[in-house]
């Protein structure tokens, strides 16, 4: 059984051609994919509307997470923590190159943050920038 069978089996998602096609995609990248860069390693005859339910199932599962990009754009990376459907249970810091235009996690926590009194948090995230071993 490949790593892409056994993440989907412990994530309790069928095991589709196009939903291992989408993980192995995201298994061979060491850095946050785009729906575009995903779309890319696709086979042409890969249909768009399947790519965005395949990303929506597993980012409701928790087997990926949203990483924001200063762009305005959306990307997602592999989550490499105690994530399921009830809920992403990580709070870390997201690094993009500057040169490459990468972003990558990075196994540091976001610190807590106190709100105002009336707010409440929901998610928090921390983009930095900056040179990557690779391009420095």
């Amino acid at each position: 059984m490949s790593k892409s069978d056994h993440l989907l089996k412990d994530f309790q998602l069928r095991s589709t051609p196009g939903r291992q096609e989408v993980l192995e995609i995201f298994l061979k990248s060491n850095h946050a994919l785009s729906h575009g860069d995903i779309e890319r390693n696709m086979p042409d005859d890969f249909d768009r509307v399947t790519l965005y339910r395949t990303l929506k199932t597993f980012l409701d599962k928790g087997l990926v997470h949203k990483v924001l990009d200063d762009e305005g754009g959306l990307k997602y990376a592999l989550c490499n923590h105690n994530c399921n459907a009830a809920g992403h249970d990580h709070n870390h810091v997201h690094f993009k190159c500057t040169v490459c235009g990468q972003t990558s996690c990075l196994d540091i926590e976001i610190p807590g943050i106190k709100l105002p009194k009336g707010y409440k948090l929901v998610e928090s995230n921390l983009l930095i920038q900056g040179t990557c071993l690779n391009c420095d």
